[in-house]
């Protein structure tokens, strides 16, 4: 179990991950979900293509207690590392072996010409391997569920199956003795056309290709499930398994899981770093293209913060841990993918209803299917309807198509660095039309800058000696710009002067930074500063010795990538609206710049959430995208909330879609992916749907054998896997 957190109603919960085994189809996992949910406080959601259950629990239900209520509904629970029983190796030599078995039984009964004396018992001893040892995961299943009086899709398939090979086997017996010259009525038993053979109807070839359609089409449904799992393993296989600490004894290499914050970790070349922390000592290039999606690499010395998982590429670095375990932004990500692949979108849920009804319906079909047949036409015919409607009604497809398309759509989704909280978020972006913009961070690259300068490089290097000394976000610009000119000047005297700017005495020289009105500029110097401040700008005026002899305009420099944002936003058929704190002008240069008609300047963060109330209740669908705490509650506010990845944990925590990488056209993949994510379950349904719906008629009106049956449902479930797994080649 994770940490307990603590609900609105002060009552502690608890998140648990389950590894559920026996599950075979949706129903499997509706009918452990309705079990779960039943204990009281618990909310559990099961998902069949993980085969996991997400719950949260009062603290006073205990694991064992849980488990117990999923082994109670004839299922079991695994450690993670456990081997799973019913594996695609497994379930791929059941599939083999039954092939080979099968192709003589198929040609056997249909064609003719290759039958000799006693064919029968060769069809017979051959289907009873593939019937009884090949189908077994089948037979098992629904014994399973019948002793808990319950029925899944399985049951469908044994029944099926057992129907159609106990059959054939009783007319096989029945007739031999006859032949044996014993006392036995046969009239019951279907006949052939060619009734002069003397050989009943059998149905061996049906029970047999139907056993190896199915088990090929679980093979291949495991294998996709495993192929579209794959970016979250890839994810947990980012995290090292081993640290090398620093101690007073030496230097010593412990499981990953034992470092504690305030721990040294060493990270050499090659290596990945094992946790979050700082850089103490030592510099280096990160690749930290699994965070933020950029293939260049990062230059960190010490005083930056590095990421657990990222990979040292040139020289040794010493890291001060400072977050460890769950807490580590690779475990967050982990923790968040999981999350989006094991929900349940809104769209699903007719499916899980459907689902848990869809079997006695199915099964009460195909008993009417066999008297109506059987009282009117003759026994051989209902019983050929029966059992093909019990086959093809099988929905594995409608249980895979949202697990299948969320499974597969996160993978892409990490890889370009979108994280998306949960599937129900999907309906969110399809419906968003109108999208609120913060500026600093968002629109803007958040860091202050020097954008334009007029004077001499003496002048500025001497203003940036003074500023070095300083936290404020202008000073450290002015201070980083003079540093690529020169070397840094000694500095004698430091005074700051609260709202204007700083004076002292620097390599000899009297200066003053600080706001042209203070400095006392005239034309043509004011002229300059005036147009930069119409453009959103700072202006920023250094005197040397009592003469002006620089002007620096610093700003928020527009990220490069936000005209082609934006302009992709609108495309997408959402409306910018840019509301920020910032002041009325500077909103405004920068709206203008990037392409934003409407500008809401000065907001606080409550005028920000007034904003996407009004927005709201005005009819729109409103998706906010910032980065700071002071958009945090907007975020929660609105429809659909997207984090910038370079923001704070605040923002992240209350937005539904975080963007690991700093660049806004990632809010347009984001959307983009989520609607051809919801799209694509939309297909899927509709697919299974249509095709329970049409075959079902078909198979109880007698025009598709049980054989028929059996291969158009395991292929339905491989278009809609093949179907999902066409958004790997998003990008």
């Amino acid at each position: 179990m994770s940490t307990p957190v603590t609900t609105t109603f002060e009552q502690t919960v608890t998140p648990v991950d389950l590894q559920v085994t026996g599950m075979t189809c949706a129903s499997c996992a509706a009918r452990i979900e309705k079990k779960l949910n039943k204990v009281p406080g618990v909310v559990a959601t099961v998902n069949y293509a993980t085969e996991t259950a997400h719950l949260e629990a009062p603290a006073d239900v205990s694991l064992e207690q849980l488990v117990a209520v999923v082994e109670a509904a004839g299922y079991g629970v695994r450690e993670p590392e456990q081997e799973v029983d019913d594996d695609p190796d497994e379930l791929g030599r059941r599939w083999r072996v039954s092939a080979v078995l099968t192709v003589p039984v198929l040609l056997l009964s249909m064609v003719p010409v290759l039958q000799f004396t006693g064919w029968q018992w060769v069809a017979f001893l051959l289907a009873s391997i593939v019937v009884l040892w090949g189908g077994k995961p089948f037979h098992r299943a629904a014994w399973t569920n019948a002793r808990h009086r319950a029925t899944t899709m399985d049951t469908l398939v044994s029944i099926g199956v057992l129907a159609a090979y106990l059959w054939s086997a009783s007319a096989v017996l029945v007739t031999s003795a006859g032949e044996l010259g014993m006392t036995m009525t046969v009239s019951w038993l279907p006949m052939h056309d060619d009734a002069s053979a003397g050989v009943p109807g059998l149905y061996f070839e049906s029970a047999s290709v139907v056993v190896t359609f199915l088990l090929l089409g679980r093979w291949l449904e495991h294998r996709a499930k495993r192929r579209s799992g794959a970016a979250l393993r890839a994810l947990l296989d980012l995290a090292p398994e081993t640290a090398w600490l620093r101690t007073p004894a030496g230097d010593t290499e412990v499981p990953a899981s034992h470092v504690h914050v305030g721990d040294l970790v060493i990270a050499r070349p090659g290596e990945r770093v094992a946790t979050d922390g700082v850089v103490v000592e030592g510099s280096s290039a990160i690749d930290a293209s699994m965070l933020t999606g950029e293939s260049v690499p990062i230059d960190v010395t010490v005083g930056d913060e590095v990421a657990g998982g990222t990979v040292v590429q040139d020289g040794l670095l010493l890291v001060r841990a400072t977050r460890v375990g769950a807490d580590t932004a690779l475990a967050r990500i982990t923790a968040l993918v999981t999350a989006a692949q094991s929900g349940k979108a809104p769209v699903q849920r007719l499916a899980d209803r459907v689902a848990s009804v869809f079997v006695p319906v199915v099964l009460v079909i195909s008993l009417v299917t066999l008297l109506g047949w059987g009282l009117t036409t003759g026994w051989q015919q209902g019983f050929t309807a029966a059992v093909a409607v019990l086959v093809i009604a099988c929905p594995c497809a409608l249980g895979l198509a949202t697990p299948t398309a969320l499974l597969v759509g996160t993978g892409p989704g990490a890889t370009l660095g979108i994280l998306v909280r949960g599937p129900e978020v999907l309906e969110s972006t399809r419906r968003v039309d109108t999208v609120v913009l913060d500026k600093t961070g968002t629109l803007t690259t958040g860091v202050m800058t020097v954008v334009h300068r007029r004077g001499d490089d003496e002048a500025v290097v001497l203003a940036g000696a003074l500023e070095s000394g300083s936290t404020h976000p202008i000073a450290r610009a002015v201070s980083a710009y003079a540093a690529g000119l020169g070397p840094v000047a000694a500095v004698d005297t430091h005074q700051a002067v609260r709202g204007d700017g700083v004076v002292g005495r620097v390599a000899g020289h009297d200066v003053r930074v600080g706001r042209p009105e203070w400095i006392g500029v005239d034309e043509p110097w004011w002229g300059t500063a005036d147009s930069w401040r119409r453009d959103g700008l700072t202006a920023i005026a250094v005197s040397v010795d009592g003469e002006v002899r620089a002007l620096l305009a610093v700003g928020d420099e527009v990220r490069t990538t936000t005209l082609y944002a934006v302009a992709q936003l609108r495309g997408l058929g959402l409306e910018p609206v840019m509301v920020t704190g910032d002041a009325a002008a500077v909103a405004r240069a920068v709206a203008a710049e990037v392409g934003i008609d409407r500008v809401i300047a000065d907001a606080r963060p409550e005028d920000k959430v007034a904003e996407v109330h009004r927005l709201r209740e005005s009819g729109r669908v409103v998706a906010v995208i910032g980065d700071g705490i002071n958009d945090a509650a907007a975020l929660a506010a609105a429809d659909l909330g997207i984090a910038m990845g370079g923001g704070t944990d605040v923002a992240i925590e209350a937005a539904d879609i975080t963007l690991l990488r700093d660049d806004l056209r990632t809010a347009g993949d984001a959307v983009r992916l989520s609607r051809a994510t919801l799209r694509t379950i939309k297909q899927n349904l509709g697919w299974a749907f249509g095709y329970n719906v049409a075959a079902i008629p078909l198979a109880a009106a007698g025009l598709l054998t049980p054989m028929i049956a059996g291969l158009a449902m395991a292929m339905s479930s491989v278009c809609v896997v093949t179907n999902s797994l066409r958004l790997r080649r998003f990008h």
